[in-house]
């Protein structure tokens, strides 16, 4: 385990609701290549945030790496849907990208 996993970890204990650090864990998870534990941050950060919408663009990168077209898919429409309603356009924009590019696949 990295030091930069181990830091985020003491972090999410002191303020177990901030989004932004099980992000990080997410996303150090990917880094490590463990991509079942990346998937079980990222859903734990759906489940407590679900208008986090940094989240789903990587949510739906992972299952595409994993061969999920359709959890992938859904991941990107609901990301789409919260940024439109957020007046996230460069989020909407992003993830209407990856979603065309994995129908094109």
């Amino acid at each position: 385990m990295s030091d930069r996993l181990n830091q985020l970890k003491n972090f999410l204990e002191a303020s177990p609701k901030d989004s932004f650090i099980l992000f990080a864990i997410a996303k150090e998870y990917e880094k490590l290549q463990d991509d079942q534990l990346a998937l079980e941050h990222y859903l734990k950060l759906r489940k407590q945030d679900p208008n986090y919408v940094g989240l789903y663009y990587h949510l739906g990168k992972l299952h595409e790496r994993a061969e999920r077209s359709e959890s992938a898919t859904e991941a990107y429409e609901a990301g789409m849907l919260i940024a439109k309603a957020q007046g996230d356009q460069h989020a909407f924009s992003e993830l209407s990208s990856a979603k065309l590019n994995l129908e094109y696949e």
